[in-house]
């Protein structure tokens, strides 16, 4: 099975243009599946599908997990259906569970000018800006190039899921903390004879990755006592602008959401917090 399954995480890399995060959580999923059932394609039916879906069950693993492996094997077994390397789809008829809708995490504005007031060095008020203000996905803000970057034009270019560019409007603050940043970049540039066009530097000369944001944010959410990552800012970023008037459509469009549905959570969390708010003041 693992080589009809590499052929498959080639097809999604080369054909679909998927991330190669979405590629490795496609490979550990399914490597995970070819490891517990140990047989050929040809002999998986429905029952090997159910043992896995229970033996994960057992494991106590998330119903986000569970839904997004059970993903992962119905995409693999109808590509394989569909080049006719099997003749029968085992995983046609899985059901995927249900699981609660949750409200994603915001914090609000003052909480975000108060993580943005802190010492921070340009580069960092720059990441915290960007996810912030343009709602970008960690992914799109570390593979950006400057090119992507208009200043002229108060624009961002960037390529999110499937690899589809999407253009950011850029706010004042974001232009001011661009230009913060640019002459300390040149500085390091010329200090390690680099030749990068990543739009994201170090003092030291490394180019920023995924997890040293993640430190970042979560290093800055403890000065506002909450515990919070990179989407946060994001989150945040689409329920302030519903909140201020944001036509849904708009804000679908700014975070790259391919459904409507996708975005109109948000509104779900601004509905929630007028309450939290309204009962706050009528407590008495």
């Amino acid at each position: 099975m693992y080589e009809e399954i590499s052929q498959y995480l080639e097809y999604i890399e080369m054909e679909k243009g998927l991330s190669q995060n979405t590629i490795d959580s496609y490979r550990r999923d399914l490597y995970e599946f070819a490891d517990f059932s140990n047989c050929f394609l040809k002999e998986v039916d429905r029952q090997n599908l159910s043992s896995f879906i229970r033996h994960l069950k057992e494991r106590g693993l998330a119903p986000t997990s569970i839904i997004r492996k059970i993903a992962s094997l119905r995409n693999f077994f109808k590509w394989t259906y569909s080049m006719n390397i099997i003749e029968k789809n085992p995983a046609s008829t899985l059901e995927q569970p249900k699981v609660p809708q949750r409200l994603p995490k915001v914090i609000s504005l003052n909480e975000i000018e108060e993580m943005l007031h802190s010492d921070l060095t340009p580069v960092q008020s720059l990441i915290i800006e960007l996810l912030y203000s343009c709602g970008l996905r960690v992914s799109e803000l570390v593979n950006l190039n400057l090119t992507d970057i208009d200043m002229a034009s108060k624009y961002i270019r960037c390529f999110g899921k499937g690899s589809k560019e999407r253009i950011i409007p850029m706010g004042e603050k974001a232009l001011e903390r661009l230009n913060a940043y640019f002459p300390e970049r040149d500085f390091v540039l010329k200090k390690y004879n680099l030749n990068t066009k990543r739009l994201l530097i170090f003092d030291s000369g490394r180019i920023l990755n995924r997890q040293d944001i993640y430190t970042l944010i979560h290093e800055r959410g403890k000065l506002i006592h909450k515990s919070i990552s990179p989407h946060t800012l994001r989150h945040s970023f689409a329920t302030h602008l519903l909140e201020n008037g944001a036509d849904l459509r708009v804000v679908q469009e700014l975070l790259g959401h391919s459904d409507v549905s996708t975005t109109q959570l948000y509104t779900h969390i601004s509905k929630k917090r007028l309450k939290d708010v309204y009962f706050s003041i009528n407590k008495d």
